[in-house]
């Protein structure tokens, strides 16, 4: 039996490397010295008799194509070995959980505490960003799961659903449309529009338009649901979301007003992903369980599986 030549300890080195994109950010990370770092790195390339980073000033060490295969496939091997060794009815340690930037403050804080609540020993640490930065956090081991809306999702990845939130119309408070409790979007489209222009959520919205054959004049777009909301409480345009919130105000002390579309319209559906090659920890699989019994309560259509 051939043997193996690395251990994980430098497994774990490559990987905080391709997180951090240094080998001093790295060492910190893993609490070693940097030097127990550069030498794990320089042995594995000398394995594979090519680089598995570039190194370029100014912008740290970034995996080259090869590299990028060889750290997917050692965070799976890492993930793996975790399983073998962890005590299944121990769930001690830290889970990663990724989330949607948008979804963040509407919903991640709630599922972790219902899930820390009953499992205290397990440290929950939210990492937020796009569709893609989640997308590739996952694939290279350093997410457990993430909270995302299924749009524009890779097919490598299971999904799990948990909501789906009907898309909503925003309007300032002496609107002419304030007063209604459910509008057309064409109605909605009569003013300047205000979108949300994060990858995959514009295309969800511009189709939203496209479906009832409507092209909106587009005042405006940003990245942040507060900018939007405060821009429509300013009069600056209309709002159109998909992010269900509990309350009116916005950031700067004005207000919204909520409009419920008629046209029949794909709902949002929000939901926790996976990469299908990696098997759940035993901290993701309890958090799935507890997010799945947590979905009756998040003020959302629960979405059967």
């Amino acid at each position: 039996m051939q043997p193996i030549p690395f251990g994980f300890r430098q497994m774990q080195y490559l990987l905080a490397v391709a997180e951090t994109g240094s080998t001093a950010a790295a060492a910190r990370l893993a609490n070693v010295s940097q030097p127990s770092v550069s030498h794990a790195i320089a042995r594995l390339e000398a394995h594979f008799r090519q680089p598995l980073f570039l190194r370029l000033p100014g912008q740290g060490m970034q995996p080259t194509p090869f590299g990028r295969q060889k750290i997917e496939a050692f965070a799976r091997l890492v993930g793996q070995g975790r399983m073998i060794f962890s005590d299944v009815a121990d769930l001690a340690g830290e889970l990663n959980l990724g989330v949607y930037s948008t979804l963040g403050p509407r919903y991640a804080p709630r599922l972790v505490r219902a899930f820390t609540q009953s499992h205290a020993e397990v440290r929950v640490r939210i990492i937020e960003d796009n569709i893609d930065g989640l997308t590739q956090g996952l694939r290279a081991g350093r997410i457990d799961l993430a909270l995302v809306y299924d749009v524009g999702l890779p097919d490598d990845l299971t999904l799990i659903p948990l909501h789906s939130v009907p898309p909503y119309g925003l309007v300032m408070p002496d609107h002419p449309l304030a007063g209604e409790t459910a509008v057309d979007l064409a109605q909605l489209a009569r003013d300047p529009v205000i979108l949300i222009n994060l990858p995959h959520s514009r295309g969800y919205f511009v189709s939203l338009f496209q479906l009832v054959g409507v092209s909106p004049r587009i005042a405006a777009e940003t990245g942040s649901i507060e900018m939007l909301r405060s821009m429509v409480a300013n009069g600056l345009g209309v709002g159109l979301l998909a992010t269900d919130l509990a309350h009116d105000l916005t950031y700067d002390g004005g207000r919204v007003v909520k409009l419920a579309l008629r046209d029949t319209l794909p709902a949002s559906r929000i939901a926790i992903v996976h990469p299908s090659d990696m098997m759940p920890t035993s901290a993701a699989a309890a958090f799935l369980k507890s997010c799945s019994q947590a979905a009756f309560s998040l003020g959302a259509q629960p979405v059967a599986n």
